[in-house]
């Protein structure tokens, strides 16, 4: 499904992977969407990984004083960090997690690092790259959990071991939160997170539901939820939508998008006042 146009390969919204397939179960209007798309909108540079996106202005959700912290401390981090043993168990010739800037898994370990979280929740395991690297720095009796619709054992090219399951430290779940019955199940866990990961379907649909979720928890703590791919074209409206204070970090994450948000009370709740950009908050 490639166009004319030389070196021009459309990753389609809500796929995992890096080519052009079409992910399962995706609307036909949606398929047809991003066959218009590619053909619309031309890539000029020739770079087979890119997806067609929109520079907007987005006034919502001033960052806090936290966020920028969190922020300058992860990139330290990511800067001295060394994923070879993850990137090695990668039967590509590309070893993801050690590019950066260009993808986030550094900027990852590096938040793990800064805010030394407890219970880390990921949604999307996939093939457990990002598990592996969240639960690279945890400490003492922390734990990922990372829930995905399909077990891991049946995506292609997973580099999940038996003994990283073994202590305990990524714990596996299949479930599909976005039905509310089954998030009833995890309502505690999520409740008692630190910081949650969400790198999921970016089909429109899946990430908005995911947050209207979140409103309805009570988190114990104040955690950091960060998302994957906010400048995805199905990502735009629903990242843009959000009003509790965050932060762009595309050009220290992934180059589909990275983007963080510090889930703290604001007056009127997550739709209420802008929270002030100046306000200081302990990383833990």
């Amino acid at each position: 499904m490639e166009s004319e146009e030389p070196g021009w390969r459309l990753q389609l919204a809500g796929t995992k992977g890096r080519g052009d397939e079409v992910p399962p179960g995706m609307p036909l209007t949606q398929r047809i969407k991003n066959g218009l798309a590619r053909l619309v909108v031309p890539n000029p540079t020739g770079v087979p990984h890119a997806q067609v996106s929109l520079i907007l202005y987005d006034d919502r959700g001033l960052p806090t004083g936290r966020l920028v912290d969190v922020a300058l401390g992860a990139i330290q981090h990511a800067r001295h960090e060394d994923l070879s043993e993850i990137a090695n168990r990668m039967p590509e010739r590309e070893r993801w997690p050690n590019h950066w800037p260009g993808e986030h898994y550094k900027l990852l370990t590096g938040i793990v690092r800064l805010i030394r979280p407890r219970i880390v929740i990921e949604i999307g395991t996939f093939q457990g790259l990002s598990a592996l690297t969240l639960a690279r720095h945890l400490p003492e009796g922390g734990a990922v959990h990372t829930f995905d619709i399909v077990h891991h054992s049946r995506i292609p090219g997973c580099v999940l071991r038996d003994g990283d399951l073994r202590e305990g430290r990524i714990k596996p779940i299949v479930a599909d939160l976005t039905r509310s019955s089954v998030f009833e199940q995890y309502r505690g866990l999520f409740e008692a997170a630190e910081l949650i990961f969400v790198d999921a379907a970016k089909d429109g649909v899946m990430e908005q539901v995911l947050l209207d979720r979140f409103e309805s928890v009570q988190f114990q703590a104040r955690p950091l939820v960060v998302f994957d791919d906010i400048r995805v074209w199905n990502m735009l409206k629903i990242w843009r939508n959000v009003r509790r204070p965050k932060l762009d970090l595309t050009s220290f994450g992934h180059w589909s998008g990275t983007g963080i948000i510090d889930w703290v009370e604001v007056d009127g709740g997550s739709h209420g006042r802008r929270a002030s950009s100046g306000e200081e908050a302990p990383t833990r």
